[in-house]
């Protein structure tokens, strides 16, 4: 075996020798054909509900990575959208791994939590063009009516609501009237579809608990694919 001294490495990567995958053949794929204009831009969106582990090392080397050999910049945005399970001291915590990992977000740092009163208003656009619905069944039944991977779901007995009655439930749920899991903000999709996550998900939950940014200004919050789903953020 070649010895080694300090700063060497086994094998210099270059254009020919540095390993592929199947996400960088996709980028290069894009890259060649200028389906993106050629700007790289990822984002790494971590829950602050924990510390990172191994997985999450990958995820960060994966999502900075990408962004830094194709000159582009990746986005950190934080999906603080649970404040029992969340708190500052992971959001500061997964910072420190980062940077620790070698990598950083310069200005693009974001938090769901920023966007929160976009999404409720992109939330009330969909129950006026009818594609979204307050739901009184509980957490529960949710999941019983929601079916199997082999079985279709049912329609909840509240799906058929008029929009002026759902623009009413959703903004008495904003301001808390009701209790928590006494309601949900549900998409109407397809209790049919095939694909389980289409089958009316539910965007939004009663939540009465103080936000470690927004404190107590909001008492619902939305479902991380809602808030992952929504285009945000919108800044350069």
């Amino acid at each position: 075996m070649q010895d080694l001294t300090p700063g060497d490495t086994i094998c210099p990567m270059t254009d020919e020798t540095r390993p592929s995958n199947f996400v960088r053949e996709i980028v290069d794929a894009h890259n060649r054909s200028g389906r993106f204009g050629g700007k790289v831009i990822t984002r790494f969106p971590p829950e602050p509900n924990g510390y990172l582990h191994i997985g999450h090392a990958k995820a960060i080397c994966l999502d900075f990575g990408l962004a830094r050999d194709y000159g582009g910049r990746c986005h950190l945005r934080f999906d603080d959208t649970n404040p029992i399970k969340e708190s500052q001291e992971y959001v500061d915590a997964i910072m420190d791994d980062i940077r620790w990992l070698g990598f950083d977000w310069g200005p693009h740092l974001y938090h769901a939590s920023d966007y929160f009163e976009q999404l409720y208003e992109w939330a009330v656009e969909l129950i006026r063009k009818g594609k979204a619905y307050v739901d009184d069944l509980s957490g529960d039944q949710i999941r019983e009516y929601r079916g199997t991977l082999t079985e279709p779901g049912r329609e909840s007995p509240y799906r058929n609501r008029s929009v002026e009655e759902n623009l009413d439930l959703f903004r008495r749920m904003r301001a808390g009237e009701f209790p928590d899991g006494s309601r949900t903000l549900r998409a109407k999709i397809d209790m049919a579809s095939g694909n389980i996550n289409l089958r009316d998900p539910v965007m939004y939950r009663i939540r009465k608990a103080t936000h470690q940014r927004t404190g107590d200004a909001w008492c619902i919050y939305p479902m991380y694919d809602w808030a992952t789903a929504s285009p945000i953020p919108s800044r350069a």
